[in-house]
């Protein structure tokens, strides 16, 4: 690559960044000159359809919202999916080719060790929705994987004075997918021509540029999970980054395998587009549950007939998330690849057995259902939930479940991945929890931490999205509370936010007079007051989070070559 190709890029280093203690990989082990010139490639080559692309987005959603937009199959591509003969990779990859069990969360050096520690089939590794992208998370998160595939991150706590280390060698250990960060995010750390690196790009690129050769050396491979697509042109854009990136590295195209979250409502009626877009790199779907929901409810929020009841009342069973479920399974296992079910987000209730046991059986139940639908495995947040999670998927007795493809009559079936709720039971209670989650999760995301236990929860970005959406949606309708089984008085935006202000005062004072809580107060009620709430909470709450990070050191240029 050109070595004038880092000219007007500025790196911006928080000055309170000093690393990782006891661990001797640093950020000039992962910010390399060859390094920084690949992901500037790849973002001078891409960004500017990845901005289209986001344009279009919004496009979409005036036209959803003035009811000129009619959600279907799109029929330009019927010829893609009325084609039998094209499928995924004829080839699994390796160490994918079982995933009955993901344990999924952020890439924290203790956390890494512990998903890789647990009986599970796969790791996703996540710089997305269970982390909040500061610079000591996102760089310290690619040092620990690097440190991870080369079998040297184990360490010694400081504080507890307790050794984290792995059981297995890397290659016995789970395998790794990588998630990175969605197309809607920027990497405000990285500025390129002026403006600020893809977020998406900065992260695959750092993760692929550094270890595509040593994952293959051991056996796996460079595999991904990709979030919060909205269109089949957004898998194309990854396809294309993906043969240019092993181009570039000499690596043969097909090596990347990706597997799609459909976590947005749009993506439900492209699924075999995602799929035929990425085809030697596809490694399956996902049914992204809670993303989903809100992806539904932010598209639709501007439709009465499309309010929905709070997110507990919202089940997989529930007819149009059922729906979804069974149109992922029939698209992947027709086109060869795996179909995998969504998130346990329970974690153990330590200090009651009676709870934990109903939890437990809960998360039982969800797993049976996931494998007799005909998913190929599911995601776990909790490494104890690894004996359950596995115990159901190991009953089925093979590897997977290509070969079970559920019949579906798609006579318009469009119209079944529409939510239609019976019945819209909202309580005063749903509107406390809805306004808990939001102000906690976004307090805790400031403070650093996107994954965050709240009521035996382990919640991250979608639960806190679906919160503070709902709050917007039954205000904006004027949605009517029920009390003792009656309508009640209507939702207002006085009566939110007056919850909103209770609550950061009793978080205030429950936290050690921590203000985070009205900083985030302030900033949910503005959202969900507006003509049009913000498109992802995250993006809301970036630039807080940047602000939140000691002055900057820029490096520009020249000064790149001499420093790094």
């Amino acid at each position: 690559m050109n070595p004038k190709s880092l000219e007007n890029v500025t790196l911006c280093i928080p000055k309170s960044y000093v690393g990782q203690s006891n661990v001797s990989t640093t950020y000039k082990d992962i910010l390399t000159q060859d390094a920084l010139r690949f992901i500037v490639l790849l973002h001078r080559k891409f960004n500017d359809q990845r901005s289209k692309l986001l344009e279009n987005r919004s496009f979409l959603q005036n036209k959803i919202n003035d009811k000129s937009y009619q959600f279907g199959f799109l029929p330009e591509t019927a010829i893609i999916r009325n084609n039998p003969t094209w499928s995924g990779p004829q080839v699994l990859a390796p160490g994918l080719i079982q995933r009955h069990t993901e344990i999924t969360g952020p890439p924290v050096r203790n956390m890494v060790i512990n998903a890789l520690n647990s009986e599970v089939d796969t790791y996703m590794t996540d710089f997305e929705d269970s982390l909040s992208p500061t610079w000591s998370n996102i760089i310290d998160g690619q040092i620990n994987l690097y440190d991870t595939i080369r079998e040297q991150v184990d360490f010694t706590n400081d504080d507890t004075g307790k050794i984290y280390s792995m059981k297995k060698t890397f290659v016995e250990s789970p395998t790794i997918i990588m998630r990175p960060r969605g197309w809607h995010m920027e990497e405000k750390h990285l500025y390129i021509d002026d403006e600020p690196i893809s977020a998406s790009i900065f992260d695959f690129g750092l993760y692929f540029f550094h270890n595509c050769d040593e994952l293959i050396r051991r056996g796996k491979g460079p595999y991904f999970y990709l979030p919060k697509m909205e269109h089949h042109h957004e898998a194309k854009l990854w396809n294309d980054i993906f043969n240019v990136s092993q181009d570039c590295l000499n690596i043969p195209r097909g090596t990347i395998r990706a597997t799609v979250l459909i976590e947005t409502l749009p993506a439900a009626f492209q699924m075999e587009e995602i799929i035929f877009q990425l085809r030697q790199h596809s490694s399956g779907l996902n049914c992204g549950r809670w993303d989903y929901l809100f992806s539904t409810i932010k598209r639709l929020m501007s439709h009465k007939e499309y309010v929905l009841p709070s997110r507990e009342q919202l089940t997989m069973e529930t007819p149009f998330m059922d729906a979804y479920v069974s149109l992922l399974i029939n698209t992947c296992h027709r086109r060869g690849v795996h179909a995998m079910g969504g998130m346990a987000a329970q974690i153990p209730i330590k200090d009651n057995q009676v709870k934990n046991n109903i939890v437990m059986t809960k998360v039982i139940k969800d797993k049976q259902r996931e494998l007799n639908k005909g998913h190929d495995g599911s995601w776990i947040a909790h490494p104890s939930l690894a004996t359950i999670c596995n115990k159901v998927f190991h009953s089925m007795g093979t590897k997977n479940q290509l070969y079970k493809v559920p019949s579906i009559d798609y006579t318009n079936y469009q119209t079944l991945l529409l939510p239609t709720v019976s019945q819209i039971d909202i309580t005063q209670e749903n509107i406390e929890y809805s306004v808990k989650v939001a102000l906690l999760y976004m307090g805790s995301w400031l403070q650093g931490n996107g994954c965050v236990p709240i009521d035996n929860l382990m919640e991250d970005a979608a639960t806190a999205e679906v919160s503070r959406c709902q709050l917007y949606q039954w205000i904006k309708h004027g949605m009517r509370l029920v009390h003792n089984g009656n309508s009640s008085k209507i939702i207002t935006k006085s009566m939110v936010l007056t919850l909103i202000k209770n609550e950061a005062d009793r978080l205030y004072k429950q936290y050690d007079n921590n203000s985070v809580f009205y900083t985030v107060a302030k900033i949910l009620i503005k959202d969900i007051t507006s003509s049009q709430t913000n498109e992802f909470l995250t993006v809301l709450l970036y630039d807080e989070l940047l602000a939140t990070e000691s002055p900057t050191i820029d490096f520009h240029e020249q000064e790149f070559l001499s420093k790094l």
